[in-house]
């Protein structure tokens, strides 16, 4: 990836599955993962910061379609995903999303706004439930 311009810190796991549409759009932190089939759709820019996880089967999406522009015009949108964040199986994330330090995102969430850090967030669309408590 970094032959390709993806900026990857020490220690980042990426598995052999994972698809980047376009590796000079991502920056990647120091100890991070990326599990298997995950798709990081890289219109626009994301950043995964350290000590992240983005389990299998994740869709990160930072671009789409204007549906009140006549010519259905696309756009892009970056995603950050902050230090120690987790993303479970099969998250969902669309564009211009944040994912505050620290949340966890439920398995099979989708997030349409930004997630606070700290928190467990689930459902569709994901909401804040509860704090998260690492012991």
């Amino acid at each position: 990836m970094r032959c390709f311009g993806a900026k990857i810190g020490k220690g980042v796991t990426i598995r052999s599955t994972v698809r980047i549409t376009y590796p000079w759009k991502l920056t990647i932190g120091e100890h991070a993962w990326v599990g298997d089939y995950a798709e990081l759709y890289t219109l626009g820019n994301i950043t995964l910061g350290s000590n992240t996880v983005v389990s299998q089967h994740c869709y990160l999406c930072t671009g789409s379609h204007d549906y009140q522009s006549e010519a259905f015009d696309i756009y892009a949108l970056p995603i950050i995903i902050e230090d120690e964040a987790w993303l479970a199986t099969d998250v969902f994330i669309a564009p211009g999303v944040t994912i505050g330090k620290g949340a966890l995102i439920g398995a099979r969430s989708s997030v349409y706004k930004n997630m606070p850090e700290g928190m467990i967030c689930i459902g569709n669309p994901a909401l804040a439930i509860k704090k998260r408590v690492i012991a």
